[in-house]
C-alpha cells in the first residue's frame, strides 16, 4: 500500500474490506482507520471493553478540533460472516465493471471511507469554528454490549459532548439519496418454552401435551395488530420465528415445547409496556399451564422529528442528487439507538441492495457521490450562523 491515498475513498475503502473484521475481530481495521485520521490531525482515542461476560470489542473515537458544535460521524468496521456464494474474494477488495465488491462494502466501510475522505477534504479548505469527530465501533453486527454504548459512556464522564450525529448506515432503497432514517423501531426478542407431560401417543389422556397449548398461546399473540401505525412509524410487527419440539419419536407426546418470536415496536410501545402485555396476554392463554418466557429488548424505539437535522442531509444530498429523500424509519434497529441518547441522530449511507449478501458491492459513482454529500453537509454546518 506503499504511495497509496488513503484519504482516496475508493482507497480507503478497499483498505477497510481487506481486513476480515467479522464480529468481534478488528483485524487491524481500525489500524488502517487510526493512521489515515492521525495523519490529518485527528486526536484519536483507542477503546477496548469487554464487559459483561462478551468478547472484548475495540473502538475508535476521533476528533478534529476541541470547541463547539462538535459534528459527529458515527459508523461500525466490523462486518457479518461470508457465508457462501460469492463470486469474487470477499476480502480481496476488487473492483469490477464499476463497483467495488467485498465483504462491508456497502454496509458500510464505504460510508466510512467517505465521510473520513470528505472531512480530509473539507478541513483542507481552512479553519472552520468547532469540532468534527468519528465514532467508530466494532460491536454493531454482533450484541452491541461493548460498542458504542460503552464509547458514550466513556465520552459522557470525561465530559466528551457530540451537538449532532450522522450515521453511515446503508438507509438508500434504490437509488443513492432516495431515503434517509430520522428514527427506528424498538426491537424484542422472546424465548417461549411451554411445560407438559411426557407420554405415549396411544394413551394420551395419561400425558399432557404441550403443542396445542404452545400453539393457542402463539394464536393469542398474533389475533389482532398490535396497533395501526403513527404518524412517523409503521405498524409493530410480532413475527414467529421459530417452533420446536426436538422429537425424534412420532409416538411420544413430548415434555416440553419451545418457541421464539420477534416484536418490531413503533413509538407507541415501550420494551416494559410491550413484555406486560406478553405476560397478560400469555397467561390468560395458558389457562393455568406452565411456561417460562425469557425476553430479551435490543432497543426502544426513536425519533428524530424532522428538523434541522433531517433538513441538513436533505439538502446536502439534493445539492449532490438532486433527490429529496424519503424521512423514514423502516428497517432494523442500528448504534443510533445509543446515539440519540446524546444528540440528535439520524442515518444517511449507500444502497443497502446487496448488504449481508453474498457479492455485496458498492457502486463507484455512488461512492464518489456519497462522500461530496457528506463533505456538503459539513460545509453547511459549520457555514450556518
Amino acid at each position: 500500500m506503499t504511495g497509496t491515498d488513503l484519504t482516496d475513498a475508493l482507497e480507503l475503502s478497499r483498505a477497510l474490506i481487506r481486513r476480515p473484521s467479522v464480529t468481534p475481530r478488528d483485524e487491524g481495521a481500525l489500524d488502517v482507520l487510526q493512521a489515515v485520521l492521525t495523519k490529518l490531525g485527528f486526536v484519536c482515542h483507542r477503546l477496548t471493553f469487554a464487559d459483561e461476560g462478551a468478547a472484548p470489542i475495540e473502538n475508535l473515537y476521533a476528533r478534529l478540533g476541541s470547541g463547539a458544535p462538535n459534528f459527529c460521524f458515527a459508523g461500525h468496521t466490523d462486518v457479518v460472516p461470508v457465508g457462501n456464494g460469492w463470486t469474487t474474494e470477499p476480502f480481496k477488495a476488487d473492483v469490477i465493471d464499476g463497483y467495488l465488491y467485498g465483504r462491508g462494502a456497502s454496509d458500510m466501510k464505504c460510508a466510512i471511507a467517505a465521510f473520513t475522505s470528505a472531512a480530509a477534504q473539507f478541513i483542507g479548505q481552512g479553519a472552520f469554528k468547532g469540532s468534527i469527530s468519528l465514532l467508530i465501533t466494532g460491536d454493531e453486527e454482533g450484541d452491541a454490549i461493548n460498542g458504542t454504548k460503552k464509547v458514550l459512556d466513556w465520552m459522557t464522564a470525561r465530559g466528551e459532548r457530540i451537538d449532532v450525529c450522522v450515521v453511515g448506515e446503508p438507509t438508500s432503497q434504490t437509488k443513492l439519496g432516495d431515503m434517509a432514517k430520522i428514527g427506528r423501531r424498538g426491537s424484542l426478542t422472546a424465548k417461549l418454552t411451554v411445560y407438559g407431560t411426557q407420554g405415549h401417543s396411544a394413551y394420551p389422556h395419561l400425558a399432557d401435551n404441550p403443542i396445542p397449548r404452545l400453539m393457542t398461546m402463539l394464536g393469542a399473540l398474533i389475533e389482532k395488530p398490535l396497533d395501526n401505525g403513527t404518524a412517523h412509524f409503521q405498524a409493530s410487527t410480532l413475527a414467529i420465528t421459530t417452533f420446536d419440539v426436538g422429537n425424534a419419536a412420532s409416538n411420544v407426546i413430548p415434555g416440553s415445547a419451545k418457541a421464539a418470536f420477534n416484536v418490531r415496536y413503533n413509538d407507541l410501545h415501550t420494551g416494559e409496556k410491550l413484555k406486560a402485555w406478553l405476560k397478560k396476554t400469555l397467561d390468560a392463554a395458558a389457562n393455568g399451564g406452565h411456561y417460562d418466557l425469557d425476553v430479551r429488548i435490543s432497543g426502544e424505539s426513536f425519533i428524530t422529528p424532522p428538523g434541522p437535522l433531517s433538513e441538513l442531509i436533505a439538502a446536502a444530498v439534493k445539492d449532490v442528487t438532486g433527490r429529496t429523500p424519503e424521512l423514514s424509519t423502516t428497517g432494523g434497529t442500528s448504534d443510533a439507538r445509543f446515539i440519540k441518547d446524546m444528540c440528535p441522530v439520524a442515518e444517511f449511507g449507500l444502497v443497502g441492495l446487496t448488504m449481508h449478501k453474498a457479492d455485496e458491492r458498492c457502486a463507484l459513482t455512488d461512492l464518489e457521490a456519497l462522500t461530496a454529500i457528506y463533505k456538503r453537509m459539513l460545509q453547511r454546518y459549520f457555514a450556518a450562523p
